[in-house]
């Protein structure tokens, strides 16, 4: 489906654009909508026409009135409440499947967004799109056909009927409308710009709440609960003000609203009683008339307060589309043909890469890695480790140079095949809330149990799953919280060795393990390194000591490179390195 740019802050062309977008589909439900609307309104506009005739039978004496007047009530009624029924039904039915099928495009989108157009807002915020904006989108979905098309519908029945009865007095009622709907405009404007802060600060708060229960282990160390409480109020205090500003600007729509329609039934009040007196009217007349007056101002009022409904929808709807209309930088090229693989060879040609234009992470890069060899990175923390390794599977793209894979520019051929290509085990490890066999299973789609089982022991995993009163049926719970470090880090490990992928990335996977937990996570790393080409990060320069090759980087640039025993021969960076991190590593053991 093609995506265009909202057009401008003006509500009407974003839900031009949601019925182009979503509704359109449902025409033929729309379309029997309308036809129960028009139902409502013919049934509404009869009421007056009704009660004229009824006053006017038994001002004539007629008692054949009190036999059938009541019948044509009951059926004028049963009519219009069983089609205001079909139309609450089948317009619930196109709001909510709308609305979810809006909800899985934008979480289809931001689920295939570049790294660092997520990095923008927090997890709690694109959530809150979720929520709250899609409680207002949905709200004003509902309200187009219940409220505006139905009311519509009605108020043109009962001003045809006013009309009919009396043009002079209809005209009279209609002088004060310009004065109301003035005000009105001026409200749902201000009402906009309030929407538009109040779901942002949402999103930010629900941030920092999320922020705040995933850091408690800091909090409660450091004594930070204080300042987290002071820092929440402050967030909430701050939303609460801006709903109180939208609370507010609603609120003026109900006097003008009273105002204005009891200006203009008293109006009618004066000119009828004086003609019904003067004998120009019957009380038919004037009872069929107020009585239409009277019901017409309730749809009249319902489409005074929509406005404001609208457009806090509209804010909505334009932090929808701003975010489903960005186009992901890491894209393929039209007709991209998929990556050939001959043994995973890798090569870093002239590589320069930054997050932002003030911040380099990498300048230079010139490196090979040839299939089937491990080659080690390692520095200082910021000196672009990790950086370069996000480079290979394309979550970032080079801001210069290239990066081949058996000679391939990793941006010539299809994501697909390039990520299936590579396998990644870091020491931020995601367990999603399912079960260990789909964790696992995640490496690699439509695996047999028998595979997942076997992944899961050369990953040292086996042993443990098989003591868990569920096996491999048991839920790790959200982000993996009912396993250990050890226990989760060797979930990922399984994952890798079922994914049986050529190229292998390692950022510092045994780095928060305690030392049983190492001795196996290392022990099935070496495993899983035989025959792949491995690119690893270690925290402890003691575990690559064996690696093929270990590159030393600092800020951003190759500084030195050869075998273990070269580097400390060359008495260099690498050396003193060595030396510092090997006194920490006997210090902490």
């Amino acid at each position: 489906m093609a995506r265009r740019p909202p057009l401008g802050g003006d509500t009407l062309p974003l839900l031009g654009r949601v019925w182009r977008d979503w509704l359109s589909p449902h025409r033929g439900t729309l379309a029997i909508v309308l036809v129960l609307i028009a139902i409502v309104g013919a049934a509404t506009g009869f009421y007056p026409a009704l009660i004229k005739g009824a006053f006017d039978a038994f001002d004539r004496k007629d008692e054949a009135a009190l036999a059938y007047g009541p019948v044509i009530v009951i059926a004028v009624t049963a009519i219009r409440g069983f089609a205001l029924f079909g139309q609450t039904v089948l317009t619930n039915r196109v709001v909510t499947r709308v609305e979810a099928d809006m909800q899985s495009a934008l979480y289809a989108h931001l689920i295939e967004a570049d790294l660092a157009q997520l990095g923008r807002e927090s997890p709690a915020a694109f959530t809150q799109r979720f929520t709250t904006d899609f409680a207002f989108i949905r709200e004003a979905l509902t309200r187009i056909s219940t409220v505006l098309l139905r009311d519509i519908a009605m108020l043109i029945a009962l001003v045809t009927a006013l009309i009919w009865m009396d043009p002079v007095l209809t005209l009279v009622a209609a002088v004060v409308m310009p004065f109301v709907a003035g005000p009105i405009g001026r409200v749902g404007k201000k009402l906009r710009r309030v929407s538009t802060s109040t779901q942002e600060q949402m999103g930010q708060a629900a941030g920092l709440i999320t922020e705040s229960l995933q850091g408690a282990r800091i909090a409660k160390t450091y004594a930070l609960e204080g300042y987290l409480k002071g820092r929440a109020a402050k967030a909430f205090d701050e939303v609460r003000r801006l709903k109180m500003r939208a609370a507010n600007a609603r609120g003026r729509l109900d006097p003008l609203l009273e105002v204005g329609g009891g200006l203009a039934v008293a109006a009618v009040l004066v000119l009828v009683g004086q003609r019904v007196m003067a004998g120009e009217r019957t009380v038919g007349d004037f009872t069929g008339y107020v009585a239409a007056l009277l019901l017409a101002a309730q749809p009249a009022r319902a489409l005074g307060t929509l406005n404001a409904i609208l457009q806090e929808a509209g804010a909505a709807l334009e932090r929808y589309y701003a975010l489903l209309d960005e186009a992901p930088h890491i894209r393929e090229a039209p007709g991209a043909p998929p990556l050939r693989l001959s043994g995973g060879a890798v090569r870093f040609e002239g590589v320069r890469f930054r997050y932002r234009e003030d911040a380099p992470a990498l300048e230079g890069i010139d490196l090979d890695v040839p299939a089937a060899s491990v080659t080690a990175l390692v520095g200082r923390s910021g000196s672009g480790k990790s950086s370069l390794l996000n480079l290979v599977p394309r979550l970032y793209d080079v801001t210069q140079g290239r990066v081949l894979i058996d000679g391939q520019d990793v941006r010539a051929v299809t994501l697909a095949s390039l990520r299936e290509a590579v396998a990644v085990v870091s020491q931020e490890i995601v367990l999603f809330d399912d079960t260990i066999a789909a964790n696992i299973a995640f490496g690699r789609a439509g695996a047999t149990q028998g595979e997942i089982e076997a992944a899961a022991a050369a990953a040292a995993a086996h042993g443990f799953i098989a003591r868990l009163p569920e096996g491999y049926a048991f839920r790790v719970g959200p982000s993996g919280g009912r396993l250990s470090g050890g226990e989760r880090q060797r979930i990922a490990l399984a994952r890798a060795f079922l994914r049986n992928a050529p190229i292998l990335l390692l950022d510092e996977a045994t780095s928060a393990l305690d030392s049983e937990s190492e001795r196996l996570v290392q022990a099935a790393l070496a495993r899983l390194m035989r025959g792949r080409t491995t690119l690893v990060i270690a925290h402890r320069l003691s575990t690559v000591r064996d690696a093929d090759r270990i590159v030393v980087m600092e800020a951003g640039r190759v500084a030195e490179m050869g075998r273990h025993e070269e580097l400390m021969a060359a008495g260099g960076g690498y050396a003193a390195l060595y030396r510092t991190t090997l006194t920490d590593d006997r210090a902490a053991g």
